[in-house]
């Protein structure tokens, strides 16, 4: 991939924009467990970052998705996992159906403050009894009249607590299994709708993750986006734009760790030198290097087919199973290099520890990769 001179300007005005307005709040907001999602995205959306691959008749820049690798990029240089996550939510997987599939009339409606950062938005599709196995949702929605009455929950939602609208996945039918799923955008000040919980995790932190509850929820059936009953296909597209967000994160949180790391061994005296004179520990950073240009180089072509409208499920499978064990295994090198300093929380191969751990969990588990990648190949019985 050869980058124009405007992708490269691009890239300054993110650096920019993290340097400024997201790396110097990051403890802070990782203390109080949530970041000010209402002040901060409409900082975003000024500048043009949540809208960037959207028609501009709604407030989107009208970009190649090139931008929206840069920008991803360059927001894992902020120090934390859990703002990009939100703000990935915000730009990549509440909204690319809305886009593709939604009405003139909810484009206008929802997309254009999300576009601008003035609403806050977030997908509902996980549950308690269905995680990666989203054909086994429960959530309900059943028409009467000219509404939706929705009863059922949700697990595990980013941007749950601050969010003004979702993009919810639910049963609209009888049939079993993906069949007879609509995706649904329900508003937060809708009577019957509570965060039950807000959970307490082990990384991300500051990244507001919540349990949400549906009781006689009632919205208008105009709300769907797209076709009713296709809504299981359309959340499938949405995925495999998530998988490519986490693939693309991975390769700057690596690359940073591992120079992070690297730094810290040339200066940390130990058996009469630096650490880095020991070859094992050159060695071990130099091999992690290599597999993160892989990463990258796999990333670029999987965004350049998906640019050319080719269909990139396989790619961005293998590009999402890879990113979640090359973080994992960084992660782990990061602290084991940095001894009884990495172990501490004042250093930040802890949080980088905590918050990369997800990569391989979240967005569909490596199993699920794995489950994708063998039945695509024909190793399937």
């Amino acid at each position: 991939m050869r980058f124009t001179d405007e992708h490269r300007a691009f890239r300054a005005l993110v650096r920019d924009v993290v340097e400024k307005e997201i790396a110097p709040h990051v403890d802070e907001w990782e203390r109080a467990g949530i970041f000010p999602a209402h002040e901060l995205f409409p900082k975003l959306g000024e500048l043009g970052l949540l809208g960037l691959e959207y028609d501009p008749e709604y407030g989107g820049q009208g970009a190649d998705h090139m931008y929206s690798v840069i920008l991803v990029e360059e927001l894992h240089r902020s120090g934390c996992a859990g703002i990009p996550m939100a703000i990935g939510v915000q730009t990549m997987m509440a909204t690319p159906s809305l886009h593709e599939f939604g009405s003139d009339e909810l484009k206008r409606r929802y997309l254009e403050p999300a576009i601008r950062g003035t609403a806050v938005c977030s997908i509902a599709v996980t549950e308690p009894a269905a995680g990666s196995d989203v054909a086994g949702l429960r959530t309900r929605a059943v028409r009467d009249g000219d509404d939706w009455v929705i009863n059922g929950s949700k697990l595990y939602i980013t941007n749950g607590t601050q969010a003004d609208w979702l993009c919810l996945l639910a049963r609209t039918s009888d049939e079993g299994g993906h069949r007879g799923m609509s995706q649904i955008i329900v508003e937060t000040n809708t009577p019957g709708f509570s965060v039950s919980r807000t959970l307490d995790k082990l990384g991300n932190r500051s990244s507001d993750t919540a349990e949400l509850f549906f009781d006689d929820v009632r919205v208008p059936v105009s709300n769907t986006i797209g076709q009713v009953g296709r809504g299981f296909q359309q959340q499938m597209a949405q995925f495999v734009v998530e998988r490519m967000f986490v693939a693309y994160g991975a390769v700057t949180s690596c690359r940073h760790a591992l120079e992070r790391t690297r730094d810290y061994l040339k200066q940390r005296q130990a058996f009469g030198g630096p650490l880095m004179a020991s070859q094992y520990l050159a060695f071990r950073l130099a091999e992690l290097s290599a597999q993160v240009d892989l990463l990258q180089s796999h990333n670029y072509a999987c965004a350049e087919a998906y640019l050319a409208g080719e269909d990139v499920t396989r790619q961005a499978t293998v590009a999402k199973l890879t990113a979640g064990r090359l973080l994992r295994e960084v992660a782990d090198t990061s602290i084991q290099f940095h001894g009884g300093m990495g172990y501490m929380e004042e250093t930040w191969t802890s949080r980088f520890f905590r918050d990369t751990r997800l990569a391989s969990i979240g967005g569909g588990a490596d199993e699920v990769m794995l489950q994708v990648l063998a039945r695509m190949d024909g190793f399937t019985a």
